[in-house]
Formats: C-alpha cells, structure tokens, sequence
C-alpha cells in the first residue's frame, strides 16, 4: 500500500484546511456558502476512492484519523482565542480578530464534528455497500448516491445542530439546498478525474476490496 500513507495525509489536510476556510461567508453566483465549501467536497472524492480502492476497514481508520485531526485543531483555536493576549494596542487587535475568525460557539463545534463523522461514514458503508451489489460496476452510480447521502447528512446535521433557532426555517433551507447542490455538481464534475485516480491506484496498489464480509461498525478500528 504504497499510496495510502499520502491520501491519508491529503484527506487530513483538505479537513483542516477546510475548516479554517469556513469562518467566511462566500458568494459564488447564485450560491451563497462558508469559504470551506470550495474545497471540502475533495474529503468525499476522498473518502470514495480509498473505500472504492482499499475497502471500508482502511478508510474507516483514515476517517477516524481524519476526526481526531479535525478535534485538535478546533480545540487548540478555542483554546487560543479564550487566552488573553498581551496589552499592547496590536496584539489586541490581532487577538480579537483571531477569535472572531476562530472563537466558534459551542453548537458550531458540536455540529461541524458530529456532521463530519456520520457523513464520512454514511458515505464509506452505502459505496462499500453498493459495490458488493453491483459486482465492482457503475462506479460513477456508487460514487454519486454515496455522496448524496454522506453530504446530505453532512450538510444537514451541521446546519440543524448550529443554526437551529437562530436562523429562520426557510433560511436554513436555502443554505441547505444552495450547499447541497453545489457539493454534488462538485463530485459530478470530478468524476473523469475520481476514474483515473481510482483507476491508477488499483494498478500500482495490486488492490481492488470487496467488503463482503467486513464488519460496519464504525467504532471497531481493526
């Protein structure tokens, strides 16, 4: 498994680096989402080729790696931003902004891990899943209705968890829509490149899973 070592690192990083995009609010046309939407349809194009690839014991693991990458950076920028910064005019300025940009409310953090890990995994089990059904094939039809399900839990558990009762029904739904569907036309677009990676990783790598008997539970790391 020579590859695996660098996707994990990459699924990591498009996290992390995700993360510290979406404390801004972009507009890209008619959409309108957190900056960390440009790039975090990559951790789903991710996730489905180390499944599709390696299988869900593997990608399992790197969810989890993923997860606990994502906790300590959240919880290291909380802990900075509570900390007084020194009296001096710039190091306030500088320490309000950083914990404007950073400083999330608890139901921001809540909503940002629990929405990650049931989508993540929601979309590992209905690819592993759906592969073992259709015998290896379709792997655009796979790739699709596991990100219609991961990113539809994704992006509505964060929203529910965060913004319920602070936005009004109706705003909720169009953030929710507007980010859902610029997501998918994400995966739809990169699938020619999803194929090629996919395809490149099963030659060098000598792999190609099949979970027929893998157990699911996403708890279990072995």
């Amino acid at each position: 498994m020579r590859y695996l070592d660098l996707l994990t690192a990459l699924f990591a990083t498009v996290l992390l680096v995700s993360n510290v995009a979406s404390t801004k609010l972009v507009v890209l046309g008619p959409f309108t989402f957190d900056g960390g939407t440009l790039l975090f349809p990559l951790a789903y194009i991710f996730g489905d080729v180390l499944t599709e690839v390696y299988g869900y014991r593997r990608s399992r693991r790197v969810i989890w790696i993923g997860f606990f990458a994502l906790l300590l950076a959240t919880l290291t920028f909380q802990m900075v931003a509570a900390l007084p910064a020194p009296p001096d005019a710039e190091s306030q300025r500088f320490g309000e902004a950083f914990g404007l940009l950073f400083g999330l409310t608890p139901r921001i953090v809540l909503g940002s891990l629990l929405a990650y890990f049931l989508g993540e995994f929601a979309n590992a089990y209905v690819l592993a899943k759906l592969k073992v059904r259709t015998e290896g094939r379709f792997f655009w039809l796979r790739a699709l209705a596991s990100t219609l399900v991961g990113q539809g839990l994704d992006t509505g558990v964060f929203l529910l968890v965060a913004f319920y009762g602070v936005f009004p029904s109706e705003v909720l739904l169009a953030v929710f829509l507007s980010n859902y569907a610029f997501k998918l036309g994400v995966e739809a677009l990169m699938l020619p490149f999803t194929y090629a990676v996919v395809g490149f990783l099963k030659r060098a790598e000598g792999m190609d899973a099949y979970d027929r008997d893998t157990d699911f539970n996403p708890f279990h790391l072995t």
